[in-house]
């Protein structure tokens, strides 16, 4: 039985809004690069259904968080309302990208990736999202809606799932260099360098194997090659220190020239 509880005023942009500001770089990376290699009607519906499902993500948390403790604020209401919109979206521009897109193959990527969508989610409801593995399936998981873009503009399954392959090894080096950084700059024993150098030398040599196949531009194996450049660096002991919010802002960066240069070299063949 869940009772009713006296709450506060409620903002509506602490329900509306995820408050983690590093997620939403994971979610644009994927979906400007798919759109920018392959732009269409109904990619951009995709899109929309990403940041949809995306957004959903937050309310559904309190939603349940409330639910879970037998409590009904005015903020769960809210919650539900702001799942229910943004669930609405989700499934609309869905519906719309299934019915503009030139291959069924668009839901492949998507249906493969659910699974790493569904544990980040589940991590999220027992109030784990700070775990090294939802960090790291998530993230993998949202790769996918480039993919899935590229596909419903007409590409072969064999590329689209190449590109998404570089958002991946993209995004998860990423996480992991954050997370071994935040730590040295904390002075704390464990940061995680070997393997956030070793996940950024694997991307580099999965972007080489997929150029080297002709299903990666070379400006992608450069884009790769400097984020390897700027881990090594940036968790050697020449770095420069650096706060949270100044590292968040660097990689906001490096995720900005990541995208940008894959991008031309699909687009001008380089």
């Amino acid at each position: 039985m869940h009772s009713t509880a006296v709450s506060p005023p409620v903002r509506l942009r602490s329900v509306a809004l995820p408050v983690e500001h590093g997620g939403w770089s994971f979610l644009v990376e994927p979906l400007a690069l798919g759109l920018l290699v392959a732009p269409s009607a109904a990619g951009a519906a995709l899109a929309l259904s990403a940041t949809g499902m995306f957004l959903a993500r937050h309310p559904l948390k309190l939603a349940w968080g409330d639910r879970q403790r037998g409590r009904r604020y005015m903020r769960t209401r809210l919650a539900e309302r702001f799942m229910l919109l943004y669930g609405g979206v989700a499934a609309a521009g869905l519906a719309l990208a299934i019915a503009l897109a030139r291959s069924g193959d668009m839901l492949v990527p998507l249906l493969i990736a659910a699974p790493a969508m569904l544990i980040q989610l589940a991590f999220d409801l027992t109030n784990n999202s700070r775990h090294v593995l939802p960090e790291l399936t998530g993230p993998a998981g949202l790769a996918a809606f480039g993919a899935s873009i590229a596909l419903a503009e007409g590409w072969t399954l064999a590329p689209a799932l190449a590109l998404w392959a570089l958002l991946a090894v993209r995004a998860i080096p990423a996480i992991l260099y954050v997370r071994a950084r935040l730590r040295l700059e904390r002075e704390q024993p464990d940061a995680p360098i070997a393997s956030a150098l070793l996940a950024h030398l694997t991307g580099l040599l999965a972007a080489l194997a997929l150029n080297g196949a002709r299903l990666a531009p070379t400006l992608a194996v450069i884009a790769m090659g400097i984020l390897t450049v700027r881990a090594a660096h940036g968790l050697s002991r020449y770095r420069r220190p650096a706060k949270p919010k100044a590292i968040g802002f660097q990689e906001l960066g490096f995720g900005v020239l990541t995208v940008l240069l894959v991008a031309l070299g699909y687009r001008l063949g380089l």
